[in-house]
């Protein structure tokens, strides 16, 4: 007799969110892209400790490791840049935890710009496919909260 579940195993999980932020996009792809690894760590604010590992420039293969502090729990991962295209997406991925991040950008004109962040767990252990819905729900929160952050922290500088 063959058990079937009411989860699907290799289906990921993710979260997005947009907001508008009125500034250029050249100027929200700075903060986020040109100077992320000044910069992740001020809207990521889980992460405690942050290193660039191949340098002080953002570019495709470029790794970094960060330890985020998760419900009193310290993790340590190491990321990879898997995509850098200037003032449209910055998107890494997790090497020793399976997990993407991607940031996507579009203007319509010179004064705002659209963020879109999305957050995605590949794959989660089959032991936690029943509480995805609720680890969606965290995702999804999550992601609210970083475009959040991110608009926050651009508009409070003077452009």
């Amino acid at each position: 007799m063959q058990i079937k579940f009411s989860f699907d195993s290799s289906k990921p999980i993710a979260g997005e969110a947009n907001i508008e932020i009125n500034r250029s996009i050249n100027d929200v792809f700075y903060y986020i892209g040109e100077h992320f690894y000044d910069n992740y760590p001020k809207w990521a604010i889980e992460v405690v400790e942050f290193e660039p590992l191949d340098g002080s420039h953002v570019f495709v293969g470029a790794k970094a490791k960060q330890i985020r502090e998760d419900n009193g729990t310290k993790v340590e991962s190491i990321f990879e840049i898997t995509h850098y295209q200037p003032s449209i997406t910055l998107i890494f991925k997790g090497i020793t935890e399976p997990y993407i991040h991607s940031y996507f950008l579009e203007s319509s004109d010179q004064k705002s710009t659209r963020l879109t962040f999305r957050f995605e767990l590949p794959e989660i252990d089959v032991f936690m496919r029943p509480f995805q819905k609720l680890i969606r729900s965290a995702i999804e929160d999550g992601a609210e909260n970083t475009v959040e952050n991110i608009k926050n922290l651009l508009t409070a500088v003077p452009s």
